[in-house]
């Protein structure tokens, strides 16, 4: 990439810098660390054993960042639970540990905010619907804790609705799943279709009134992989104005790359380590598995191939940018970490995407939808009250 193609994304992030959909910093650091901040100093450089620190994200000219307050699947129920809120304490600690940094932010103003301020908005994002325990009272309670998004399921299906990398149960949502949509309308909480199923994209398109997002999703059509979006949901996000924010997880990206990760997971398991992990120890099996079987490596052009797509299906107004980092083992070449959205930009800016494209791409269309699904909430709070459905009354479990 050339320096003068750089130093043009760079001045394009320092106006309209990149709203990142999904960041597993606080997995890591519960992983890694315990949470403990003090032995990680996240105003320090941490390359060594992470994708995410303050320098880099500055670097990276990311204004506002979704923190996953993830919790594996494994972990169910009231642990579920548990484990979710004390992701979503780790992000408010994080927050008011580096002020001089990040905002937390719970509304798009307050999102625009924190860029006239130069500091980086600090949303949540929890991933997974195993979350909430089947209970709209917990889905509200997060919202009240600041949790803007909820991805409907993870890896595995939830007790109403189907995950895209299970097999298939429901057939998409529930009845009772189509009320927590419902009720994630009213409150303002975005619907995140990243993980579920292409049925269960299909359904709450069909039952959403707000927006919805993809938080870490690439194009089916250019890497035929489940976590992808099909071309027939693509082509509905204009009507629903909602966002698809492509991610740089090779496996979701590279063709190449799928078979290539199933062999290096089933390592990974053999050595008694899930393969989304990426302690010290976890990396160390991935990398001396990468020794001995050299895996194909995506780049940022790799990347640009899905936006393309993803551009001419959705339309610009219907994308952005969702990065993975620190959910993943492997990044690709020149997106390393979050300092690399610049490297990005660049390779966009050599296709011919124009700066008004771009500032769409990195930080408009994400911000509309956040505005759209509170404007949504305020029509919708006016007309019904917090449901009290669950899941025995409707679905009959």
């Amino acid at each position: 990439m050339t320096p003068e193609l750089l130093d043009r994304a760079r001045a394009v992030l320092r106006t309209t810098p990149v709203v990142d959909g999904h960041n597993d910093l606080p997995w890591a650091m519960r992983a890694q660390a315990g949470y403990d901040l003090d032995a990680v100093d996240l105003a320090a450089d941490q390359s060594h054993r992470l994708h995410t620190d303050l320098g880099r994200l500055r670097a990276g000219g990311v204004g506002a960042q979704f923190w996953s307050v993830y919790v594996p699947a494994e972990l169910a129920g009231d642990d579920a639970v548990s484990a979710t809120l004390e992701q979503v304490d780790f992000v408010r600690t994080m927050a008011e540990r580096h002020p001089g940094h990040l905002r937390l932010a719970l509304t798009a103003d307050e999102v625009e905010a924190a860029r006239a301020e130069g500091r980086i908005a600090s949303l949540m994002g929890a991933e997974g619907g195993h979350s909430i325990n089947s209970s709209l009272a917990t889905l509200r309670a997060l919202y009240e804790l600041g949790v803007r998004y909820l991805t409907l399921t993870h890896n595995s299906n939830v007790p109403w609705a189907d995950s895209a990398t299970d097999e298939p149960v429901h057939g998409g949502l529930t009845a009772f799943g189509e009320e927590v949509v419902r009720e994630m309308n009213r409150l303002g909480m975005l619907v995140d279709l990243s993980h579920v199923s292409a049925d269960t994209m299909r359904d709450a398109l069909r039952v959403s009134e707000a927006p919805v997002v993809f938080s870490h999703s690439s194009a089916r059509a250019v890497c035929d992989h489940p976590r992808n979006v099909p071309d027939d949901v693509l082509v509905q996000l204009p009507a629903n104005g909602g966002v698809v924010m492509a991610t740089f997880v090779p496996k979701f990206v590279l063709p190449a790359a799928i078979e290539w990760t199933l062999a290096a997971d089933a390592n990974m398991r053999a050595k008694g380590l899930h393969p989304l992990e990426t302690t010290p120890e976890a990396m160390a099996v991935q990398r001396a598995y990468e020794a001995e079987h050299p895996r194909p490596v995506a780049t940022a052009a790799t990347v640009a191939d899905h936006l393309d797509h993803l551009r001419e299906v959705a339309g610009v107004d219907h994308i952005g940018l969702g990065g993975d980092y620190d959910g993943t083992a492997f990044t690709p070449a020149g997106l390393e970490d979050v300092a690399g959205y610049p490297v990005l930009v660049a390779e966009l800016l050599r296709r011919g995407w124009s700066e008004a494209d771009l500032a769409k791409l990195t930080w408009h269309n994400a911000v509309r939808a956040l505005r759209g699904a509170e404007t949504v909430a305020t029509r919708l709070r006016a007309e019904r009250r917090p449901s009290i459905a669950t899941l025995a009354r409707l679905d009959g479990a």
